[in-house]
């Protein structure tokens, strides 16, 4: 077996065995704080700006749907708003489906 492995290069990896330097631990847990930082936090607020954008939504907004439905609130239930998209149509959708609000009077400049 000599052939596939040199026995000085087995010998000198065995002799190598020491303890792990503070590097080994300290690389992975900087890893794993850059990605907390890089990540996870800046998702955190953007979904807590978020929920807190349709927790504040009241009659008479003009919003922007997920679907790029964009209208003025009607009515307001706790699952579902009344949204009217022009004069004579009214459509139902659900309260997490709303993705942002817009200015007054955003609607009637288009």
């Amino acid at each position: 077996m000599d052939f596939l492995i040199s026995p000085a290069f087995a010998e000198a990896a065995a002799s190598q065995s020491g303890s792990p330097g503070l590097l080994d631990f300290a690389f992975p847990i900087i890893l794993l704080v850059l990605f907390y930082v890089m990540l996870i936090r800046p998702q955190q607020k953007r979904a807590k700006a978020h929920r807190t954008m349709q927790q504040a939504l009241a009659k008479g907004d003009e919003v922007v749907t997920d679907g790029g439905l964009m209208g003025k609130i009607n009515d307001i239930n706790d699952n579902a708003i009344n949204l009217q998209i022009s004069d004579t149509v009214e459509v139902k959708v659900r309260r997490e489906s709303i993705n942002s609000v817009l200015p007054k009077g955003t609607l009637k400049k288009l």
